[in-house]
């Protein structure tokens, strides 16, 4: 069998597993792909090399693939995403400097996302009041679960995220160093780099995306439509070795761990990456173990398969912050972005359906309808819509 040659993109994230499973396991050569990973540092990388060509497919965050798709903040260039590497996976760690002034101005469980986001507003106004500099966020990208994550929370609280506090862009592999360093009070990413930091003794995870977001997807496997429209069978072919890779990891994240430790995959401790595959994770330098089974999903609870409205309310929150104006055609670009009809057919079947997994529910604030879009942007009392 001739084998078809791709090259794709990744970032040293946990929530790669499943590709980089699938490849090292030869899921992918099984299903007659020869393919070529490339470790990338920064999202815009990933996304300009996919956009023009250089990669034909890549591990990417959902908003990139809605943005390049609606043509924000770059060149237009339609993006689908037929398979979900993960769900859920960020986390919000501050340093211990802040963690000391977010719990001393606590009212209630600090494990409480509104709880922290009204102690962190209080926390600003006493920063304001002695003229001291704002408090640095770092977050991986403008369209970015992050970046929408933090506001989220921080809104929540009554935090004005673009008056109140700065928000920086940085490369996952460089957040725990810019933490460590200083330039940064705070950050969100995705694992392993949240306990990476925890284990240098710089950083406390405050809080876990689940926190935050019942069920929020992180990364996709991302390809162009125009090539996935000229090469349909590999795309499936990519689906279902994919899917293999998502699998292997739940039946065996032990040697996953060790798999992804390697220098060329993520080169980290093993150990770090196995309790983020469990959600068994130390949020705190003095060793406080916390579980939380939904901390990351990637082969189970039907996190493989896209949800529309998944990207239904990554494009809610473009609109929220002022990244583009409300639009019915440009909702409908952005659900249509997610493609679970090519991960059934792919895979001969639905592994799991919107209504089977609930609604889509945050910690505050309605539960999100794309229906009523208008309506939902209109509970928000911070927004820049």
């Amino acid at each position: 069998m001739k084998q078809v040659k791709l090259r794709i993109g990744f970032i040293p994230l946990a929530d790669a597993t499943a590709l980089l499973v699938a490849v090292d396991k030869g899921f992918t050569a099984a299903e007659g792909l020869d393919v070529e990973l490339v470790r990338e540092v920064s999202w815009s990388n990933v996304r300009d090399k996919l956009n023009i060509g250089l990669f034909d497919a890549a591990h990417l965050i959902a908003p990139v693939a809605i943005a390049s798709s609606l043509g924000l903040g770059h060149i237009k260039v339609p993006i689908i995403a037929p398979f979900g590497l993960g769900v859920n996976g960020n986390a919000i760690t501050v340093s211990p400097a802040l963690h000391a002034v977010i719990a001393e101005a606590a009212e209630g469980d600090i494990l409480d996302p509104m709880v922290t986001a009204k102690a962190l507003a209080r926390v600003v106004v006493r920063r304001k009041s002695r003229g001291e500099e704002a408090l640095t966020f770092g977050m991986t990208f403008p369209f970015s679960t992050h970046n929408y994550h933090l506001r989220f929370w921080m809104a929540a609280g009554g935090v004005d995220p673009d008056e109140d506090v700065r928000l920086v862009v940085l490369p996952p592999p460089y957040m725990v160093e810019s933490l460590q360093n200083g330039h940064v009070d705070a950050f969100c990413v995705g694992a392993p780099w949240n306990a990476i930091a925890v284990d240098r003794g710089v950083g406390h995870i405050l809080h876990f995306v689940a926190d935050i977001l019942v069920r929020a997807a992180e990364k996709v496997l991302a390809v162009r439509q125009s090539w996935a429209e000229r090469h349909p069978e590999t795309v499936a072919a990519l689906v279902r070795a994919t899917q293999r890779g998502a699998d292997f990891v739940e039946q065996n994240r032990a040697e996953t761990a060790r798999v992804l430790a390697q220098p060329e995959w993520i080169g980290v401790d093993a150990e770090v990456i196995r309790r983020s595959l469990d959600g068994r994770l130390k949020i705190s330098p003095d060793g406080t173990i916390r579980e939380c089974g939904r901390y990351l999903l990637i082969g189970r609870e039907g996190a493989e398969r896209p949800e529309p409205v998944q990207a239904a309310w990554l494009y809610a929150q473009m609109v929220r912050w002022g990244q583009t104006a409300v639009s019915p055609d440009a909702l409908k670009t952005a659900m249509g972005v997610f493609r679970p009809d090519l991960y059934d057919a792919a895979l001969g079947r639905g592994r799991a359906t919107q209504s089977s997994l609930g609604p889509f529910a945050a910690f505050t604030g309605p539960v999100f309808d794309p229906a009523d879009l208008a309506g939902y942007l209109r509970s928000f009392a911070i927004a820049r819509r």
